[in-house]
């Protein structure tokens, strides 16, 4: 018995995909993958239309989906994240209906709940056998983690296995069932290995992003949660690597060992497994090889789905037990308010992944943020988006000092009896603005192109089109 089908055509024939459908992929290839792209284009030759694009993450790559969204093959996009190429072409207004913006933990439970339904997922792997048991550990584009893409092969009504590697049956190492597979296609290959992983993710040598590094290392040690069986988080940036170096030196010099490192993982975070500064790694994607030789030969380095990370309606996930996190910000406002969907121009760039599920879960959300950017602040009166509500930041690191959440009076206690340097957001502003200017607003039209949801659905914010610039150029 065999569930493959000669062609990617053939497979999206048998799921009898139609006009109107919603569709879905996931995004541990990033900016290598070829799947969307090329679903899209075999979707698009077959004449089916109005169709909505669920996928986990749409990065820089995956901007031929712009034309496809001009034709009307593509009339709704829900994900997590969009990547500054495709974010430009929306803002300006292409797409009809607003982008639906979720985080990881909020697609996955509004999947699983029913909430976003998905006919046909496609799923793309480095290994599968003929009955549709897949992993992205093994073969020659190995990934990593699929926990992105848990969700839709449990929940859609059709899936489709994509892979470069076909392996005997059974494959022993799978990490999603063939019990949720209906069909698996063999291509020349599924992306880039260039694209889809660094070869080992560097520290940075700015001594502005050190600088606030050292600082959030010492707000955290001060926070008095570094102790034995503490759970961590960081991203995959220069100032968070560069956080979790100072972490790193701080439990080895107390001898303090954590339960778990939670989240996207790098080889920094393989490091401190490996020697013993933490019991377990919980991935729910890798961000480079180092992290995903690590997931394929380690017991200790375990793979979890999407909801498993950070589901809001999950009996229990790794984020309800986490304490401390490390995030980012390109704009943060007086109320704690972070926006990571647009840069100051209001252009989308990204978008929330894990960000607004694990800064309400973790005990301690620390923001590190420059004060300013290309010569704009980063603390404003508004931010231009509403990714992570306020009352779930604890902390905003800057070179300049550290501002504490009002609502953490306790917090805020610890770190001056550390004698660090407490300031308050509003002068961080001040200061910012003395040394760069007040910020122009963007301005835009009434037309909506998103809206941000949090991971329970509730409309966090929307995003409108940026006003196309005038024949004066201004």
């Amino acid at each position: 018995m065999s569930k493959v089908v000669e062609s990617i055509k053939k497979a999206i024939e048998m799921t009898g995909l139609k006009d109107g459908m919603c569709i879905s992929f996931h995004h541990h290839l990033r900016n290598g993958d070829y799947i969307l792209n090329t679903v899209m284009d075999t979707i698009a030759q077959m004449g089916i239309k109005n169709l909505t694009v669920n996928a986990s993450s749409l990065q820089d790559c995956h901007y031929p989906l712009a034309e496809h969204i001009k034709n009307g093959v593509v009339t709704a996009i829900e994900t997590n994240y969009i990547g500054p190429k495709l974010g430009a072409a929306i803002s300006a207004g292409i797409l009809e209906r607003p982008v639906a913006f979720q985080t990881h933990g909020g697609r996955a439970g509004a999947i699983e709940k029913g909430k976003s339904k998905i006919d046909v997922a496609f799923l793309a792997a480095s290994a599968a056998d003929p009955m549709g048991n897949c992993t992205g550990t093994i073969g020659r584009s190995a990934f990593g983690s699929m926990g992105y893409a848990f969700p839709d092969a449990m929940y859609a009504g059709k899936t489709v296995v994509i892979t470069d590697q076909l392996e005997p049956y059974p494959l022993t190492c799978r990490s999603i069932s063939e019990v949720y597979v209906d069909y698996v296609v063999k291509v020349d290959a599924i992306g880039d290995p260039a694209g889809i992983v660094s070869g080992t993710t560097r520290m940075p040598r700015d001594p502005i992003a050190l600088m606030i590094a050292d600082l959030a290392g010492k707000a955290i040690a001060a926070s008095g949660l570094l102790k034995d069986g503490f759970s961590f988080q960081t991203g995959a940036g220069g100032a968070s690597l560069a956080t979790a170096r100072c972490v790193h030196r701080i439990i080895k010099e107390k001898g303090i060992r954590g339960s778990y490192a939670l989240g996207g993982i790098t080889g920094y975070m393989v490091d401190m497994l490996e020697d013993g500064s933490f019991q377990a790694i919980q991935d729910v994607q890798c961000f480079d090889l180092k992290a995903v030789m690590s997931i394929r030969n380690s017991p200790r380095h375990m793979e979890i789905s999407a909801g498993a990370y950070a589901s809001p309606y999950a009996k229990s996930s790794c984020a309800k037990s986490l304490d401390i996190v490390v995030l980012g910000a390109t704009e943060i406002d007086l109320d704690f308010n972070v926006n990571i969907h647009t840069d100051s121009g209001g252009y989308i760039i990204g978008g929330s992944g894990g960000h607004s599920d694990v800064a309400e879960e973790a005990k301690l959300t620390v923001i590190t943020a420059p004060l300013s950017r290309k010569r704009l602040t980063t603390v404003r009166d508004r931010v231009t988006c509403i990714s992570t509500p306020g009352a779930n930041v604890d902390l905003l690191v800057t070179q300049a000092g550290i501002a504490v959440n009002p609502n953490r009076p306790d917090l805020e206690e610890k770190l001056r009896v550390a004698r660090l340097p407490v300031i308050a957001i509003g002068k961080l502003k001040e200061l910012s603005e003395s040394l760069n200017g007040v910020a122009e607003k963007p301005e835009f039209t009434e037309k909506e192109v998103a809206r941000v949801y949090s991971r329970r659905g509730e409309l966090l914010d929307r995003i409108y089109q940026v006003r196309p610039l005038g024949e004066d150029g201004r």
